[in-house]
This record gives structure tokens, C-alpha cells and sequence, in this order.
């Protein structure tokens, strides 16, 4: 595990690669070293169905000659620097010219940061992963109703990166993850339901509980039995906290300044307008302590720094990069992603939705008839329009109670719409890469029979 935690010989390597790059003709060269080691074991009806590990290091060398550039990757700890590095400008030299492709401004680049508590020290054995993925699916089990397991999984690793840039920048950030997840099912014959529940932390002393993440599996299918269709109908919508957690996707989707650069967003002539209520806020924190995607630094080496993309109901900023910054002529927003077999790309860390001032029983308790959601099925969002049409299942809402289950039902709208007659309840939790609160959205199509 030492080793593990150890990124001194991985920036080394680094460094070794970028000098070879400029020895061999590069104008400018990054290297992106990726290091991980994972375990896990799928069980199911108490007897463990497989296990696993993987672990290595890969290398990814981007080279730039004049205003061209390549991308070469390893995972062979024995290749030769100096081969890869000519191999990537030889690449380099006969590529396109893309005048936007650069590394980052020194300027942006981190200097020090804050240990943000991403690390674990102690990685969870095969046997404590197997009675952790047990004693969620016999709490599952155990909920009346529910007639088998559909596995449960747990699984442990640490991994993270290190970037050296030809421009000074080095560094390394190192995360630890554990989770768990059971899936119950319900009933029996062509009447069967099921649902799952999950936990994810970046240390095992922060998971939920096995037995209440099991039985909040089993009644969640238990609660899916016998569901009725519903005529075709106009009507408000709540979406649950874990189907609401959709919506900040869909903004950061939009916002990534690689989509606006393309014109494949439908928010691409927004920026700085009102597209949501007032009060509404969305959150990108990278800096959250043990968050699931926080990082000090991008992938460019840039600082991360907090980012509410929506301020008041208003788009504030898009996600960028520094070649999607470049192009629509603004600064990289620290939100460089990557791996090693390409450039960057512009990506959200730790997003949220702002909590509301209702609470969901009340949200619930003010509607005559409407649906409320918890399970959503297929992705049929269309980015560059905002159409939006998606099959899912929950509960019909009737004199401000959830009356019975429905499935089998799409939902129709326009983002455009929904953001603008969205309104945030006051449940948030911050769990994971992606949060929420309970939802409203008023006057959505739910298409049933």
C-alpha cells in the first residue's frame, strides 16, 4: 500500500517522457499518469459469484509541434521514453492544424493546494467486501415482500493521476473509493418489481450502513408491486432525489463549453440569462472534502475553484477548458478532463442542486394530481433542442397522498420549459457526484395508455 500511495516514481517517469518529447523536436509536451488498483466481488443468493482485481499505471504524452498536435499512451512500465516521444512528434508533424489545441496558461496553473481528505489509507480486504455485500442482500431479503436477490457487488480501490507539464507545472492527486450496492426483486411470475440502493464514499467509515442500504432496497421494490397505467395527462411532476439528480447533468451537459463551441447546445445563446426561477442555484465544488470528484487541479494543472453555474435562477459561466476557453475567446474555468489516450476535454466535478425552502411533504401535500418519480428508464434527451422524453415509473399523486404505483409511462417536455418551472424542495443530501433535492416541475406531458 506504501508503494501504492507513493506518486514520486510515477512523476519521475513523467518528467523523463516530457524531456524526451522536447529532445525530440516538440514545441510543448504533457504527460498524464494514471495509477490504480480496484478489488471487487459480485455475490448473489448469499454465494459469491466472482472476484476480481486489477491494478496498473498507464501514460498518456501529448506533444505539440508549432500548432499541431498527437497523443500517444502506454501501459508498459518497460518502453522506451525516447521511441514513444518520436513516435508522438513524427504523429504530431503530419496532424491538422488546430489553432486552439495548447497547454494551459502558466498563469492559470496551480501553485499549492489543500488536502481535500481523498484518501483512505486502509483498503478493504476481498473477505470484509464479501461480508459487506452479504449482509446487504439478507437485510434485502429479509423485507417482507421481497421474493429473491437480483446480487448484490461491493467493491474497494485507490487511483489517481499525476501531470507534468513542459511548462513547470508538476503534481499528483490520489483518491481512495469503497461501495456497495443489492438489488431486491419483488413478487413472483410476470409480476415482479425491482429496485436497488447503493452506497459510494471515499471512505469506508463514511457508507451507509449494509442493512439499511439492503432493506431500503427491498421496500423500495416492495413498493413497486401491482403498478396501474395512467390515462395521457397534463400535470405537475416531482421527481425523488435520486431521478432529480438528473437535472444538474443535464445543465452541465449543456454548459460544457465544448458543446457551446460546437452549437450542439440548446443553450448556447444563454449565457448570462434567466433559465431557471429566482433563487435557484447550481453548484460545481470541486474543493468538497472526500467529495466523489473532487480535485485540487484540473487536467491541465490549472487550480479548481468553485464554480455556481446558475446564480439565482441565472447561467454564470460555462464549463471550460483551455482550447474550448480558446475558441469562444473567455478563460478555462479549471475543468479540464482526461485520460491518457487523448487531449482534454471540459467536465463538471462535484455538481449539485441548491436546496429549497419547501419541504417534500409539502410539495407533495399541495398537489390534487400529478406523479411523482422515482425511476427513470432510457435517455432520450436531445442536447442540441432540449427535447426531452424519458420512460419511467413511480407513484400517482391524488388529493396530496401517493396513492398507488404506476409504470409503464413517458414524460415529455422541453428542458427549456422544465428549467424554467422547476422549483427545488429541501432534502438535499450531498452523497455523491451528483446531488439534488426532491423536485417539482410543473406541466409535463406524462404519456400512459
Amino acid at each position: 500500500m506504501s508503494d501504492l500511495l507513493d506518486t514520486g516514481a510515477l512523476l519521475e517517469r513523467a518528467r523523463r517522457l516530457v524531456d524526451a518529447a522536447r529532445k525530440a523536436g516538440a514545441d510543448a509536451a504533457d504527460v498524464m499518469a494514471l495509477r490504480g488498483v480496484s478489488v471487487g466481488v459480485q455475490m448473489r443468493e448469499g454465494q459469491v459469484e466472482s472476484s476480481e482485481r486489477s491494478e496498473g499505471d498507464d501514460l498518456g504524452l501529448r506533444v505539440f509541434v508549432g500548432r499541431r498536435s498527437a497523443s500517444v499512451s502506454s501501459n508498459d512500465p518497460r518502453e522506451d521514453a525516447a521511441a514513444l516521444a518520436e513516435r508522438a512528434v513524427a504523429i504530431a508533424r503530419v496532424a491538422p492544424e488546430d489553432p486552439y489545441a495548447r497547454l494551459a496558461d502558466p498563469a492559470d496553473l496551480a501553485t499549492s493546494w489543500a488536502d481535500l481528505d481523498l484518501i483512505d489509507p486502509v483498503m478493504m480486504a476481498v473477505a470484509d467486501l464479501e461480508a459487506l455485500a452479504r449482509r446487504a442482500e439478507e437485510a434485502a431479503l429479509a423485507v417482507k415482500g421481497v421474493s429473491k436477490s437480483g446480487g448484490a457487488s461491493a467493491g474497494a480501490g485507490i487511483g489517481g493521476f499525476a501531470l507534468v507539464t513542459s511548462t513547470g507545472f508538476e503534481g499528483a492527486s490520489l483518491g481512495s473509493s469503497t461501495s456497495f450496492s443489492v438489488t431486491a426483486i419483488a413478487g413472483e411470475g410476470t409480476g415482479m418489481e425491482r429496485d436497488y440502493d447503493y452506497s459510494a464514499t471515499r471512505h469506508r467509515a463514511d457508507l451507509d450502513a449494509a442493512e439499511l442500504v439492503g432493506a431500503r432496497a427491498g421496500e423500495r421494490a416492495v413498493r413497486r408491486l401491482n403498478p396501474r397505467k395512467v390515462d395521457t395527462t397534463r400535470v405537475p411532476v416531482i421527481f425523488d432525489p435520486r431521478t432529480a439528480a438528473s437535472f444538474p447533468s443535464y445543465l452541465a451537459s449543456a454548459a460544457n463549453g465544448q458543446s457551446v463551441a460546437r452549437k450542439t447546445s440548446f443553450l448556447r445563446e444563454r449565457l448570462g440569462q434567466r433559465i431557471f426561477k429566482a433563487g435557484v442555484s447550481i453548484v460545481d465544488d470541486p474543493h468538497r472534502p472526500r467529495g466523489l470528484r473532487s480535485r485540487p487541479f484540473d487536467g491541465e494543472g490549472v487550480a479548481t475553484r468553485p464554480l455556481v453555474l446558475i446564480e439565482d435562477g441565472v447561467l454564470t459561466s460555462w464549463l471550460l477548458d483551455s482550447a474550448t476557453a480558446a475558441e469562444l475567446g473567455l478563460r478555462t474555468t479549471g475543468h479540464a478532463s482526461r485520460g491518457t489516450g487523448g487531449p482534454p476535454s471540459p467536465g463538471a466535478t462535484n455538481l449539485h442542486l441548491a436546496a429549497g425552502t419547501v419541504s417534500p411533504k409539502d410539495m407533495i401535500g399541495a398537489i390534487t394530481s400529478g406523479l411523482y418519480v422515482t425511476d427513470m428508464i432510457g435517455s432520450g434527451v436531445n442536447m442540441v433542442t432540449g427535447d426531452y422524453s424519458r420512460g419511467c415509473s413511480g407513484y400517482w399523486i391524488e388529493n396530496g397522498e401517493l396513492a398507488y404505483p404506476v409504470a409503464e409511462i413517458t414524460i415529455a417536455g422541453n428542458l427549456v420549459d422544465m428549467f424554467a418551472n422547476l422549483t427545488p424542495a429541501d432534502d438535499l443530501v450531498l452523497h455523491h457526484g451528483v446531488d439534488a433535492p426532491t423536485v417539482l416541475v410543473e406541466g409535463l406531458t406524462v404519456a400512459g395508455r
